[in-house]
């Protein structure tokens, strides 16, 4: 595969430069196999549909052409699991969680490295959504197979990054 330069200009970046060098949705690290695409937890409903909301033209169209979003601001309705599930981008920041690379976290990160991008950054972010799968065995554990009632909020946060709770 030929790089492909990106230049990103966006609410949070302006001029940012990334290269994608391996094929979309290929060639991930053998330690990291999300069970969703971003262009299905974007249809699925995530993130109170804010999320990606000025940054559309870094991505396919197709991601979008079915996202549950909202621009004028989180919307929790528009959630999978009907639920809020996750923290501010402020909590993150206060934190020093976020990778100056990718001002929106992790979803950011992913789509970008579903998207062919590798950047010093992957191992760690890997190793983050690796430690979710703790979240899976608590469900298995607390839940009837198949009642995507129970615990609602768990689930919308494993669907946050990129696990299919809706298997269990």
């Amino acid at each position: 595969m030929q790089a492909h330069k990106v230049i990103v200009n966006d609410r949070m970046q302006q001029e940012y430069t990334y290269w994608r060098t391996e094929p979309v949705g290929k060639n991930f690290v053998a330690a990291f196999d999300p069970e969703l695409t971003p262009r299905e937890m974007l249809e699925m409903g995530v993130f109170g549909g804010k999320y990606m909301t000025d940054c559309q033209k870094e991505f396919p169209k197709a991601w979008f052409a079915k996202a549950k979003l909202s621009p004028e601001g989180y919307n929790p309705k528009l959630n999978y699991f009907g639920v809020k599930a996750s923290k501010p981008l402020s909590y993150w920041r206060e934190r020093d969680w976020i990778y100056a690379d990718d001002p929106r976290g992790w979803f950011q990160w992913y789509c970008r490295y579903y998207m062919g991008r590798r950047c010093p950054d992957d191992e760690r972010q890997i190793k983050r959504w690796a430690a979710m799968v703790r979240h899976v065995a608590q469900l298995k554990k607390a839940c009837p197979a198949g009642d995507l009632t129970c615990r609602r909020r768990q689930r919308q946060a494993l669907l946050h990054w990129a696990y299919d709770s809706r298997t269990l």
